[in-house]
């Protein structure tokens, strides 16, 4: 892929989209924060976010336009094809310093990965770094999130005999799901209500907000992650708890105002 604005090529790595259905989760609680991170306008449409090093190995994150040829080249990798994901130069944002995202690759062939100087993108900026996974805070509980979502079957067999009963009782959960119940009432900013397609009729719900994370199955359990609590995942009960509010009406709620994949 060549880059216009720094007059090189970049060998892509791997690509995500930046979406209001779809966005990495540790740029933020929803789509516009995850913009906000990187710089540019939350467009309705969102962005493709292309990973790669250029000849002297100097990590680079390519924002673009084409959403649907991102969303082409991931959809294609995931199967195991082959696929050249080459945007046209017009459909290119911005070009970013460094990588928001951790990554265990590099092109064959050329330098290690590493940052270019500060201020070799234009922007002035400190070059773009995966956060810490050292300490527990916003980041890492989304990311905690996150592993449940992807781990359910595992997670859901975890269920406590008390069906969420002893969580009940924790401030913070109650908070939660006071805020998600708002957002049924007045939508939040978009991405912070996510809803996937999770087989059958089941849909996975990501539900973030400040200082929590809900995910859940419409089918099944769900689960809160709290920034004040470090690690720890808190059962949501099913039939509500003291002014906790019932579990299958609230998800049917969200699922309703989330924003969905094309």
């Amino acid at each position: 892929m060549s880059d216009e604005e720094d007059g090189g090529s970049l060998y892509v790595l791997t690509a995500v989209l930046l979406t209001p259905a779809q966005f990495p989760s540790i740029l933020g609680d929803d789509f516009p924060e995850a913009c906000s991170l990187l710089g540019v306008r939350p467009a309705p449409d969102g962005y493709g976010l292309v990973l790669g090093q250029d000849e002297d190995g100097a990590r680079w994150t390519v924002v673009v336009d084409d959403v649907s040829l991102v969303a082409m080249a991931i959809a294609s990798w995931d199967c195991g094809m082959e696929y050249d994901l080459s945007p046209d130069e017009r459909s290119i944002v911005v070009s970013l310093a460094g990588w928001p995202l951790e990554l265990a690759v590099a092109t064959p062939g050329i330098p290690e990965p590493h940052d270019p100087q500060q201020g070799a993108d234009g922007t002035g900026r400190v070059p773009l770094a995966p956060p810490s996974a050292e300490a527990w805070g916003p980041v890492q509980r989304r990311m905690g999130a996150d592993q449940i979502a992807r781990e359910w079957a595992d997670w859901s067999g975890r269920v406590p005999t008390d069906g969420g009963e002893a969580a009940a009782a924790h401030p913070g959960l109650a908070r939660a799901l006071k805020e998600a119940v708002d957002y049924t009432q007045s939508p939040p900013p978009p991405g912070r209500v996510r809803s996937s397609f999770a087989g059958e009729e089941a849909r996975t719900l990501r539900v973030d907000g400040p200082g929590w994370s809900l995910v859940a199955r419409t089918t099944g359990a769900a689960f809160v992650l709290l920034d004040e609590e470090p690690g720890e995942v808190l059962q949501v009960p099913h039939d509500g708890a003291a002014e906790l509010p019932e579990l299958t009406g609230l998800l049917a709620e969200l699922d309703r105002i989330a924003v969905r994949p094309a």
